[in-house]
């Protein structure tokens, strides 16, 4: 496998690894052909897991390559990287005002479970985590871009821990939107299907990354900072919130410790 990523362009490994965090997504959709309900302990945990991996990823994978690479331009190497980061931020936040979605563990309201009203549902479902997986994707297209560009600080290793890091917490995603729809009576078959929909948006957000680095090397830094930050908006404004609103606060936050740990792991590791 190695070789083959290593024979390839940017774009294509880029590709490949958020295929693989796709299937990730589809995997965890598929929970709902065995099952009408996942334990809420369990969802919490998973989602704490993919929390700590987000954070960790974005430091390990994103800025802490931003940081090195500003070092080589005119600017001090701090500007670059807190510029791109609180951008993705607050790039983030104007789309979560702007554009309706639902959070996955919303209540559910008397008469959404049936007609347009759960089609809508089912619709900002999709909408919150797409809204999640695009700088997901974004990072590891980016990631894959940096390799190709022979930028200090960036390595194919380094990109493909990103790549499975992301698509070990996709898993949690995708069941997020497929089980509550499946609760609420939509058939097995259409919750998967807009379950796994939220991840099929990371292909495309990787690929325009990729392609992007390879034509505006110099923005790399701000890019790289930019998809960390918008990952720590996401776990700070959806992520643990989520994992800890049926008051499993701790083993929540344990499970964070835990994500983080095993992306820093694989990335220190593998990078």
């Amino acid at each position: 496998m190695w070789d083959w990523f290593a024979s390839h362009g940017a774009v294509t490994q880029a590709l490949a690894g958020t295929l693989f965090t796709w299937f990730m997504t589809a995997v965890g959709a598929s929970l709902v052909f065995f099952t009408r309900t996942v334990n809420e302990r369990f969802m919490d945990a998973m989602l704490g897991f993919a929390g700590g991996v987000m954070i960790a990823a974005s430091y390990w994978s994103l800025l802490a390559p931003a940081l090195e690479m500003g070092e080589e331009g005119p600017l001090p190497a701090w500007i670059p990287a807190a510029t791109g980061f609180m951008l993705g931020g607050v790039f983030l936040w104007l789309v979560n005002r702007f554009l309706p979605h639902e959070h996955p563990n919303a209540p559910v309201t008397a008469g959404t479970r049936t007609g347009p009203l759960m089609n809508r549902r089912s619709t900002l479902l999709v909408l919150a985590i797409t809204l999640h997986n695009i700088p997901e994707g974004l990072a590891v297209g980016v990631a894959f871009g940096a390799v190709a560009a022979d930028l200090s600080g960036a390595s194919l290793s380094g990109a493909l821990a990103l790549a499975l890091g992301i698509g070990i917490q996709n898993f949690p995603e995708g069941t997020a939107v497929a089980m509550p729809l499946r609760r609420e009576g939509m058939s097995r078959r259409r919750s998967f299907f807009y379950g796994q929909l939220s991840g099929m948006f990371e292909p495309i957000a990787a690929v325009v990354g990729a392609a992007a680095v390879l034509f505006i090397e110099p923005l790399l830094p701000y890019a790289l900072s930019f998809a960390a930050g918008a990952m720590i908006f996401v776990v700070a404004e959806e992520v643990i919130p989520s994992s800890q609103e049926h008051g499993h606060k701790s083993m929540a936050s344990m499970s964070l410790m835990a994500g983080f740990a095993v992306m820093m792991i694989l990335d220190v590791a593998l990078g």
